[in-house]
């Protein structure tokens, strides 16, 4: 399914860019086996790097996947249910609250599981009309359909930079 530009803020293209044309089935799964991958293969230690002061640790990265794709889910129910408008959130804020870091690789994992299986039921729920439906989401006209791909993408935009940023250092301290 190519989801169109008219389905989204531009800003988020970056995200759909990575994933477009991708059935849904397959993004569901993909990513959470290259999420669980990536776990499976980090220690809890190394799960709290950050690769340069002030920015965030493997654990938080993960923690921060996990709050947009559940924000995204809920603006994707309330999209399908008949809202219009959806304000924003800050992610920096919902970080700072949260406490990533204090969590297992463990209990990340069992969460991010869960958080997916959730995804993949609301999202296969809805009939065609609901996932075309339109709404404002952060000052942005989006269809319910596009906020799927926006999780998708932003998840595999966020594996990149682990990939680019964290894991040669990691494998290198590991060395």
């Amino acid at each position: 399914m190519q989801i169109d530009k008219s389905e989204y803020g531009s800003y988020y293209g970056r995200y759909i860019d990575l994933v477009n044309g991708i059935p849904q089935i397959d993004l569901w799964e993909s990513g959470l086996m290259d999420v669980l991958t990536l776990m499976n293969n980090l220690t809890d230690e190394e799960a709290l790097f950050r690769y340069q002061d002030g920015k965030w640790s493997v654990k938080e990265v993960f923690g921060h996947m996990m709050d947009t794709e559940r924000i995204f889910c809920y603006r994707a129910l309330a999209v399908a249910r008949g809202e219009a408008e959806i304000k924003g959130y800050d992610h920096n804020t919902y970080l700072d609250k949260a406490g990533f870091d204090r969590f297992s690789l463990s209990s990340l994992k069992e969460q991010y599981g869960t958080t997916r299986e959730y995804s993949k039921s609301i999202f296969s729920s809805f009939t065609r009309e609901e996932l075309l439906r339109t709404g404002t989401v952060n000052n942005a006209v989006f269809s319910v359909r596009a906020m799927a791909y926006v999780i998708a993408g932003h998840e595999q935009h966020h594996l990149h930079i682990i990939a680019e940023k964290y894991l040669p250092i990691i494998t290198l301290d590991a060395s």
